[in-house]
């Protein structure tokens, strides 16, 4: 039952082993990382090409995300403002932040890359589809699984280079009790939409465990349950990102540990400049600390709940 979670596990364990000192070899590491994410998700485009009847297919897939989501935001959205009613967290005042994004529609920009990416993807299995048929459907997942292996290396190497101690992550009360919080949540969201999404109490558990960290539980989904739920499982945390860059500056002043928890794994990058743009340098930390647990916690708990079914 297990061994298809230990197989996948390896390599983001072994990766978590290498310790790389060199700034290049990050940064080099870093790149590898987005180009290896912008390629299975080309994979994925490719593969949802494949699907019978697609139109029909997509619309589903939109439906299923759109439910998904909302019941998901749902219990996000309630039980961090629950926490942000006992914490005594406030924002501080909005200072000038270098490089920090000019408009939401510039902080969306990668995210909207990522989705042109899947659609570059379909139109290229649509294309290409009638003259190499299911050899290129299959061609797809399989080297889709055999990035997938390397990217979790990479993704272990990066955490373990990522500069923050475990004593700095349990001494931070505030970024612990908000990914907690983002994480229970967001389970119960998945037990609460799995009859709706006609699927096992675990699959829904594995569905609402990317948490915003779209790009590996589309990966870890569509490697397991196929690129209809992989499909589901990426909108659903995309639109969770680009919902967050819209809600951070509306609330954080007012409910700073909603504003910090809903962004999910994202905290810690991608909607991290509007939260410092937003709330002050007194909430990167713990942006910082959420958002790197929810990124510990995300991949095994996929696994996890997706083995379970074995």
């Amino acid at each position: 039952m297990f061994s298809g979670l230990l197989i996948v596990l390896l390599p983001l364990f072994l990766g978590y082993l290498v310790r790389v000192r060199s700034i290049q070899l990050q940064n080099l590491i870093n790149r590898a990382v987005n180009g290896s994410v912008y390629l299975i998700l080309l994979f994925m485009g490719i593969s949802l090409a494949g699907l019978e009847n697609l139109t029909s297919q997509l619309s589903r897939l939109g439906g299923n995300a759109l439910l998904l989501f909302s019941i998901t935001t749902l219990f996000n959205l309630a039980a961090l403002w629950w926490l942000s009613r006992r914490l005594t967290l406030k924002a501080g005042s909005s200072p000038v932040v270098k490089n920090a994004p000019t408009s939401k529609l510039a902080a969306m920009q990668g995210s909207l890359l990522l989705v042109a990416v899947v659609a570059g993807g379909v139109i290229a299995g649509l294309l290409l589809g009638p003259h190499l048929g299911e050899r290129l459907f299959n061609s797809a997942d399989l080297l889709a699984e055999w990035v997938l292996y390397l990217l979790l290396a990479l993704i272990g190497c990066q955490l373990r280079n990522s500069g923050m101690p475990l004593r700095q992550i349990l001494l931070n009360r505030m970024g612990l009790a908000i990914a907690v919080t983002l994480a229970i949540s967001s389970l119960l969201a998945g037990l609460a939409a799995a009859p709706l999404l006609s699927l096992s109490w675990n699959e829904g558990l594995a569905m609402a465990s990317g948490f915003g960290w779209y790009s590996l539980s589309a990966i870890l989904i569509g490697d397991q349950l196929g690129p209809l739920m992989g499909g589901v499982a990426f909108f659903n945390d995309l639109t969770r990102e680009l919902l967050a860059f819209i809600l951070i500056p509306l609330v954080i002043h007012r409910h700073t540990a909603l504003a910090i928890g809903y962004g999910g794994a994202t905290s810690m990058d991608f909607t991290l400049p509007v939260i410092q743009q937003h709330g002050g340098v007194a909430c990167v930390p713990i942006a910082v600390v959420s958002g790197f647990i929810l990124s510990l916690l995300s991949p095994p708990l996929i696994l996890f709940f997706l083995s379970l079914s074995g």
